[in-house]
């Protein structure tokens, strides 16, 4: 990887550039890293914020829900109306081989054939949360290749999944239907993130019961205490068909309504503000945690690891003398 990656390519829509500016964003290499931020920051505007801001649309939901065929026909109805739609793709690491299948754009065919589609799959390198760590990162570099709409799918591993909302302005919870106990298969954690739950696979035998599990979860958020950045009526639950392209027009129109209702009500802005500074707070902690991967501290931490072991020391009193000795370093 070299840093020959211009931001002037990546302004001009170059495809090819913005998928080797990803590589680079995604590299943990120090060099690589260096490379990322000057390319991050070239990138930015004047004022220091971002050229263009996308849409960002978080979107998770249990394995099998059928995610990559609604963000397939969901992704080709804005190009139709067009839109230019990126989406980001995040797939589980083996935790034994750190490998991942990658396999998204073979499952959206038709959309990664769209000139107006970018779709670029990212291992989650094990990282909590449903997304991999530089994934926000990515999305500014989607933003300024000139997307609009920037769809973040995410691992789909259940209820963990709420990093995903520190980095988009709508979160999409997508169910199916028939799900066994419904109430008890997405817990409330999650619920309350979400801004619209979509009920896949309404159709043929499966639709009377995506009926059913739309209007239990309907009944669920209207207990779940009214959030001040939505509108009456928000959060909503909602049932489509991704296969027969089925709600998914009604869908955008309600995302593009609460949308432009938080833009109108200054919910936007400051969502965009808090997650710069939670996000600037992770960064902060990753720096701190990247100091325990240097050749001192895993010295430091083998010797009071052994000590640890014999009986010598507590663990506390062990941790509070690497700390210390990590200050002084």
């Amino acid at each position: 990887m070299t840093n020959d990656i211009s931001p002037a390519q990546i302004q001009s829509g170059n495809r090819r550039a913005l998928a080797r500016a990803i590589t680079l964003i995604e590299s943990n290499r120090a060099d690589h890293r260096e490379q990322a931020t000057a390319l991050l920051d070239a990138l930015r505007s004047p004022s220091g914020k971002p050229a263009k801001q996308a849409l960002r649309i978080g979107l998770s939901g249990t394995p099998g829900v059928g995610k990559s065929t609604f963000i397939e026909t969901f992704g080709l109805m804005l190009t139709n109306m067009g839109k230019r739609v990126a989406v980001l793709a995040v797939d589980p690491s083996s935790t034994r081989s750190g490998g991942s299948i990658l396999g998204d754009k073979t499952r959206m065919d038709h959309l990664s054939r769209d000139p107006n589609a970018f779709i670029r799959p990212s291992p989650s390198q094990t990282h909590l949360g449903g997304v991999a760590r530089r994934t926000r990162e990515v999305v500014a570099l989607c933003e300024a290749a000139g997307y609009d709409i920037v769809l973040i799918e995410t691992v789909g591993v259940g209820q963990s999944e709420t990093v995903v909302a520190q980095m988009s302005d709508l979160f999409i919870l997508l169910l199916a239907p028939a799900g066994g106990d419904e109430l008890q298969g997405v817990k409330r954690g999650i619920m309350e993130m979400a801004d619209l739950i979509l009920v896949n696979k309404a159709d043929g035998d499966l639709k009377s019961a995506a009926m059913r599990t739309c209007a239990d979860y309907a009944g669920a958020l209207r207990l779940l205490r009214k959030r001040p950045q939505d509108p009456d009526g928000y959060p909503k639950a909602m049932t489509v068909s991704a296969l027969q392209n089925d709600g998914l027009a009604t869908a955008w129109t309600e995302m593009e309504t609460l949308k432009n209702w938080r833009a109108d009500h200054g919910f936007w802005a400051t969502n965009r503000a808090d997650q710069a500074q939670y996000w600037f707070e992770q960064e902060v902690r990753n720096a701190l945690l990247a100091q325990l991967e240097t050749d001192t501290a895993r010295a430091a931490m083998k010797s009071l690891g052994a000590s640890v072991a014999r009986g010598d020391l507590p663990p506390n009193t062990a941790a509070q003398r690497l700390l210390t000795q990590l200050k002084t370093t």
